[in-house]
Parts: C-alpha cells; sequence; structure tokens
C-alpha cells in the first residue's frame, strides 16, 4: 500500500491541452482536469467579435491561469481569417453549419499546438454550454488530432451538473460571463446588434 500511495505521489501527469472558448466555462473544466492531467490552457478564439470582446475573454482567462498557477498560451487574433472559413454561412442559425465549422477551425489550430508543445491529449471546454452539441464537437476533435498523430480526450463538460457548477464558480469568483457565444451573427441572436 505504501509502495502505491509513493508511486501516486511521483507518477508523472499526461499533459493535456485545454482550448478554452470562454473562462466561464474554463475554470470548472480546468479545476475537474488537474486531478489527472497537467493541464495547459490554450485562448485561440478568431470567431469572438469586436476585438474589446475578445480582449475582455482573454484578461478573464489570464487571471484565471494566474490564480490557479496554470499556463495559457494565447493563440493569434486573425478575425478575418475566421471571416473567411465560415463565408457563406452568415446567415445560417445558431447551432447550424456556421458553428460546426467554427469549431473545427479553433479545434484544427489547438491539435496543431498539441503536436508542438508535444502534449498527450487534447480537449475543449466548448461542451460546457448546454446550447452546443458535444457528440458533434468532440467527433470534429477527433478528426482534428486524428491529422496531426495526437489524441482527443472526449469529454461533455455540461454533464453532472457540469454547466451549473461552472456558472456558479464563475459567480464566486467574479467572473465576466459574456451573453453570446462570440461571433457577430451569434451576437445578433442575444439582439445585441
Amino acid at each position: 500500500m505504501i509502495k502505491f500511495l509513493i508511486s501516486k505521489l511521483f507518477r508523472k501527469k499526461p499533459k493535456l491541452l485545454l482550448h478554452i472558448c470562454c473562462v466561464g466555462c474554463g475554470v470548472y473544466a480546468s479545476q475537474l482536469l488537474k486531478q489527472d492531467y497537467d493541464v495547459m490552457l490554450f485562448f485561440y478564439n478568431s470567431n469572438i467579435w469586436p476585438e474589446e470582446e475578445y480582449k475582455k475573454r482573454l484578461a478573464e482567462a489570464e487571471k484565471i491561469a494566474k490564480q490557479f498557477n496554470l499556463q495559457l498560451i494565447a493563440g493569434e487574433y486573425d478575425h478575418d481569417k475566421w471571416l473567411k472559413a465560415v463565408r457563406g454561412h452568415e446567415s445560417d442559425p445558431e447551432r447550424g453549419e456556421r458553428c460546426f465549422i467554427c469549431y473545427k477551425f479553433r479545434l484544427d489550430a489547438a491539435a496543431a499546438m498539441v503536436r508542438e508543445l508535444n502534449c498527450n491529449y487534447l480537449t475543449t471546454t466548448l461542451t460546457t454550454s448546454p446550447h452546443k452539441d458535444a457528440l458533434a464537437i468532440n467527433e470534429i476533435g477527433e478528426r482534428a488530432t486524428a491529422q496531426y498523430g495526437v489524441k482527443f480526450l472526449s469529454q461533455d463538460f455540461k454533464k453532472q451538473d457540469g454547466f451549473k457548477k461552472s456558472a456558479a464558480l464563475s459567480r464566486e469568483l467574479g467572473l465576466y460571463r459574456q451573453n453570446y457565444c462570440g461571433c457577430e451573427f451569434s451576437r445578433r441572436v442575444t439582439g445585441d446588434l
């Protein structure tokens, strides 16, 4: 028994890159995953508009990374590149084809980062929202990682009250919680435009 406890203490955890879409979802998922993985955060969200909103969400991610002693990597913000990726799908409804293209856009970049950083796994907080299709996101993640020869950790962070726990933890920590997914097209749905 003592040998088991000692080996568990000195066992190196596998490295996991957690793509975070926003810190509201990322804070709970990162704490959950830290139990079994060496978690690094990856904030890659060129879909977010306007840029001031992107900066606000990134600042929150930086605050949480510091508070919980997590490494945070911020990917390049290139909204024009993202707009080119979703061109022709601007009028798609929420949860439509544009959203799947957006998930692929971000998870492809995250999979490339996993390989570059020599991590063992990739997963995403995109599955935290009750407004998103976790099965589709996990399938997109599996395909993205397969092309880079890395592994995707399929999760549905909204399960077992994950979304509620995430929201509660965000409130407890005084974190910013946005009222739209991120892009200008999802913002239209909220009536903010």
